[in-house]
């Protein structure tokens, strides 16, 4: 006879040790649930019929969950920028623009990643890209090889918490919260964190300047209006790319879905844009339908009838369309949607079989009172809700060390977040209290790339890095941007500023005393015919 109180932290044992073997995650996490699904029904804690959620959960949640469709349609954007040059021309030019700085490169890579993780999403493209393109560069003008790998693994890492990044969209389907308040609330730390890279960039400057010199005057070939040109071709596109995506989320015009489908045709649009066959007839069809699309918004502005709007717009649509064309023309971008396709398709996949395990172990583990059992746990920390906040990111930073994002996500976040929303909310309120937690776990989660033994973001590295480039270096590399990151998620903890100041402020109407009063006649009129 196993009691009741027994099974959650058997449960959760079972969890770490099948993690800690190496077992699939999402195989391990149904095996798990069934199992002591089936020694719970044995011990009559619940009858069989219990485990009848689990099906309607993974069709009603998971299979049938619409934000959770916006996950293909970002990684279908980001894996066709990853390919198409443009993290080739933005650093480039940013490399060049910035080559005269003390460290200029560094500065370089650090505002790329940004802007390559707003419009991308994912971080295998971006290290991988940014480490063949810069790496050689660096190496070639004498930049420190730690300073070097560190400032590539974490600039590709940031993408984790720039929007539109998929952690965040995960994040809120799991912590319940809007999209689009998750992105706000990501903000903050995101660019307060580039500034973070930034002045240790700076810093290093001043105390070790052999580390990043300068690139010498010879080696810049760009100057005046054709450097800024080439700058701004790789700024502007992006710019409108992430409003077209970001910009109508946040003013409530599109759904998370909505905003992935325009975001995949505009990775689309943009690669085409970026290669060198890109026909004259096609470029200049283009630029008929941005006038058309600028038309219109004005004639939306100035109130003209709906009919010359949608005229406009039909222009717009008719010229992508023709762009999208181009692309199945041309022999290179068709075989770059395919592997786009194959990437989509593996790491859609992945994410649904892990939620399908995280539903059966979940079902399970609410069964046998494991939410009690957790609460009382994670409350009964010394320091309140401070302490709760240590300890937990103490523990996704660890566990990170064996899990990915994802896992985490799908796995721990569903457990703690009943717990962080209580604990929380006399903080910063109940609206904001889950989307602070979710942003602080997003910034913490982002050391899962940058860390032994399954650093990823590592991994890339090594596997594009010269054979010149020592394992240690890479390693070592690492350690001061993992210190920034966990400063970041200090920083974020101590001044919850960082994530709300973007967020709306609370409702002050407590519906519990609205009334509402419907206005009666004077006189009934006794006469009724």
């Amino acid at each position: 006879m196993i009691p009741i109180d027994w099974m959650p932290p058997l449960m959760f044992g079972g969890l770490v040790l099948f993690m800690l073997i190496g077992y699939p995650v999402a195989f391990s996490l149904a095996a798990l649930g069934l199992t002591f699904g089936f020694i719970a029904i044995h011990e009559g804690f619940f009858t069989l019929d219990f485990l009848q959620a689990i099906p309607s959960r993974v069709f009603g949640n998971v299979l049938s969950n619409e934000l959770l469709l916006a996950v293909p349609f970002f990684t279908f954007m980001g894996s066709v920028l990853e390919r198409c040059g443009l993290a080739e021309d933005m650093l480039d030019s940013m490399g060049q623009l910035f080559g005269p700085v003390r460290g200029g490169l560094g500065y370089s890579v650090i505002i790329v990643g940004f802007i390559l993780g707003a419009i991308t999403g994912t971080v295998a493209a971006q290290v991988i890209a940014m480490a063949l393109i810069s790496m050689p560069v660096m190496m070639r003008y004498g930049y420190n090889m730690r300073y070097t790998t560190g400032v590539l693994a974490a600039s590709g890492t940031i993408t984790q918490l720039v929007p539109p990044a998929l952690v965040l969209i995960v994040l809120a389907d799991q912590l319940g919260k809007s999209v689009g308040d998750m992105y706000l609330g990501a903000w903050g730390p995101s660019i307060f964190q580039i500034v973070l890279f930034a002045a240790y960039t700076f810093f290093l400057g001043i105390i070790k300047p052999h580390h990043i010199p300068p690139v010498p005057k010879e080696a810049r070939t760009l100057t005046g209006w054709a450097l800024w040109k080439k700058c701004l071709m790789g700024i502007i596109p992006s710019a409108v790319l992430i409003f077209v995506v970001l910009g109508t989320m946040m003013l409530g015009l599109t759904t998370p879905t909505e905003a992935g489908a325009m975001g995949a045709i505009g990775a689309i649009v943009l690669a085409v844009m970026h290669h060198k066959e890109f026909s004259r007839p096609g470029r200049i069809i283009l630029y008929i339908g941005l006038a058309a699309c600028a038309l219109g918004v004005v004639v939306d502005l100035l109130h003209f009838p709906n009919i010359v709007f949608r005229f406009f717009f039909a222009i717009l649509y008719a010229a992508i369309i023709v762009v999208c064309l181009e692309a199945v023309r041309i022999a290179e971008l068709r075989s770059l949607i395919k592997q786009a396709y194959e990437t989509t398709m593996r790491i859609t996949a992945m994410v649904a079989f892990i939620l399908i395990g995280s539903t059966c172990f979940s079902v399970v583990f609410l069964g046998v009172n494991g939410e009690p059992w957790l609460e009382h746990m994670l409350t009964s920390l010394p320091g309140g809700a401070w302490g709760f906040l240590a300890f937990i990111n103490l523990f996704i930073f660890f566990l990170a060390f064996f899990l990915d994002f994802f896992e985490i996500a799908f796995i721990i976040v569903p457990m703690i977040a009943p717990v962080a929303a209580k604990v929380l909310a006399p903080i910063v309120g109940a609206d904001a209290a889950l989307i602070w937690f979710g942003v602080i776990l997003c910034v913490n989660m982002q050391t899962s790339f940058m860390h032994p033994p399954f650093g990823f973001a590592l991994f890339y590295l090594r596997g594009v890095a010269p054979r010149e480039v020592k394992s240690s270096d890479i390693y070592w590399g690492a350690l001061p941007w993992v210190g920034l990151q966990m400063i970041m998620v200090a920083l974020v903890i101590a001044f919850p500023i960082l994530v709300t100041g973007l967020l709306g402020g609370p409702s002050k109407i407590d519906p519990n005393k609205i009334q509402i009063e419907v206005p009666l006649p004077d006189m009934i009129p006794l006469d009724l015919k």
